[in-house]
């Protein structure tokens, strides 16, 4: 079974996050809080795929899996109301699926 296969229809996001001052102070302080946050991800019902330490406007960068996007909508409002996160989320398409939609029969664009 291949990874689109075994994703039945599971919704990712990349959430783009910025520490902010508690945050950055309690991760320099618990390095661990990353690896419970996840957990906490887990169970909200969410998987984190992947996650990078990033450089630049964003300090983290997570992939996550959610049943749907308003589930991933509802954990970045629950995670940023702490106050020591804020989070960008983009909603991210499988690439053979968004080019069988291209291929569908609902088309505006072309003659």
């Amino acid at each position: 079974m291949n990874e689109r296969e075994d994703r039945d229809g599971e919704d990712r996001d990349g959430d783009l996050r910025t520490a902010q001052h508690p945050g950055r102070q309690t991760l320099h302080a618990h390095p661990e809080r990353v690896a419970e946050v996840n957990k906490e991800i887990a169970e909200f019902g969410c998987r984190v795929l992947q996650q990078y330490a990033r450089l630049g406007a964003y300090d983290f960068l997570k992939v996550v899996e959610a049943s749907d996007n308003a589930t991933v909508a509802h954990l970045s409002v629950d995670l940023g109301s702490r106050g020591t996160v804020g989070i960008s989320t983009f909603p991210a398409l499988d690439v053979e699926d968004f080019v069988a939609k291209l291929k569908g029969p609902k088309q505006l664009g072309h003659d």
